[in-house]
């Protein structure tokens, strides 16, 4: 079991909440209007706190490694949560995540090498990790 919470806001009254379940699922909760919706599992099988960023009105990101050491992320596009997907790497530590604009999203990770690995997304693709430099 892994222990931490994200949260992210897209707009007035809106708080997006992130945890794992004991079992490692990623469980997700929304607060809007003043109440707090049920949670429910978005599931998954994570090894670090999930991470979340927000790119626009009703649009979210979120990012967690799993148990083959990859990143793994799922989005919300306003409608429908898409399915976990793999954005590989090597990584040991927990993910941080970062938006500017819907054309650029940014997720950072320790790597099994102990360095600090960044991934981004370019408005059309995910663009290939790069190790950051000491």
């Amino acid at each position: 079991m892994t222990n931490g919470t994200a949260a992210v806001s897209w707009g007035p009254d809106r708080i997006d909440l992130f945890w794992t379940s004991a079992d490692g699922a990623l469980i997700h909760r929304a607060f809007r209007d003043g109440v707090w919706d049920d949670a429910a599992s978005l599931g998954g099988t994570l090894v670090s706190p999930p991470a979340a960023t927000s790119w626009g009105r009703d649009q979210l990101q979120v990012f967690a490694v799993f148990p083959d050491g990859a990143l793994w992320n799922r989005y919300w596009d306003g409608r429908a949560w898409h399915d976990w997907e793999s954005l590989g790497g090597e990584l040991s530590g927990s993910p941080a995540a970062s938006s500017w604009s819907a054309d650029r999203i940014d997720v950072w990770a320790a790597g099994l090498d102990g360095l600090t690995w960044h991934r981004w997304w370019d408005g059309t693709r995910w663009v290939d990790w790069e190790r950051l430099p000491r």
